[in-house]
């Protein structure tokens, strides 16, 4: 069965998140990171689409970004995907796939949802046991968004820019949203929208979308044998993984 085109509207914020194969390690140094940070800044200029949030775990990236035309994402990642191949296998001596298929996205309401898909993205390390508090993880835009660390792949966003006049306010008001702990169904929220290719986003924004593009941007009706599913499948313990 082919695979449906992905819906990326130029100028609306999406969320990527793209595996290691097997979930197996794709950064072992920190030299890893830079080479990875240094390559997805040169594609994403060259392909004109704006980093606004990111983290680089042991198996996987998250990235919120927005593209100026319809392919700029895709051709982004391929970019950056085929030549950190390149440079991972040279260096670790391997030979093979790295990335798990084709990286997941989804388009994400600016308005209502970005600093939240912010926030998510930026809590990863936390939620994997990694460090105790964002700020203790070197290889994201927490730093960028609360400290003023000035990183060259970083575009923030106009939703984040309005927080405050000034870089002070901006910051300071944006690590207070750090105070309280992200609610769990909006954790669920956000990771089944990226899985399943949805729209995360209020119902105007999932209604606009579909009549703009003919796609269903939120979950179908649950019949009853995905009910039974679901339900037989609820009590399993799961790895937080995202």
């Amino acid at each position: 069965m082919a695979r449906l085109p992905r819906i990326c509207p130029p100028g609306i914020p999406q969320h990527l998140v793209q595996r290691g194969n097997n979930r197996q390690a794709c950064f072992a140094t920190d030299s890893d990171f830079a080479a990875y940070a240094h390559w997805l800044h040169e594609s994403s200029c060259r392909y004109g689409v704006a980093i606004h949030a990111w983290v680089f775990m042991t198996n996987h990236v998250h990235l919120l970004a927005t593209p100026q035309t319809p392919d700029g994402i895709s051709r982004m990642m391929q970019q950056v995907g085929r030549r950190y191949v390149r440079y991972f296998n040279r260096v670790q001596e391997r030979t093979g796939t790295l990335w798990e298929g084709r990286f997941r996205s989804c388009v994400v309401d600016a308005e209502h949802y970005l600093l939240t898909c912010q926030r998510y993205i930026e809590l990863n390390p936390v939620r994997a046991g990694m460090v105790t508090h964002p700020s203790d993880y070197p290889w994201s835009s927490f730093q960028s968004h609360t400290a003023g660390v000035q990183a060259r792949l970083w575009s923030p966003h106009e939703v984040y820019l309005r927080l405050g006049a000034v870089e002070r306010i901006r910051a300071e008001r944006y690590r207070d949203l750090f105070r309280a702990r992200l609610d769990q169904q909006l954790v669920e929220e956000i990771r089944s929208s990226v899985n399943k290719g949805l729209a995360l986003g209020g119902e105007q924004f999932k209604t606009e979308l579909e009549r703009a593009t003919g796609r269903r941007m939120r979950p179908g009706k649950r019949g009853p044998r995905q009910a039974a599913t679901t339900a037989r499948s609820t009590g399993a313990k799961r790895k937080n993984l995202l």
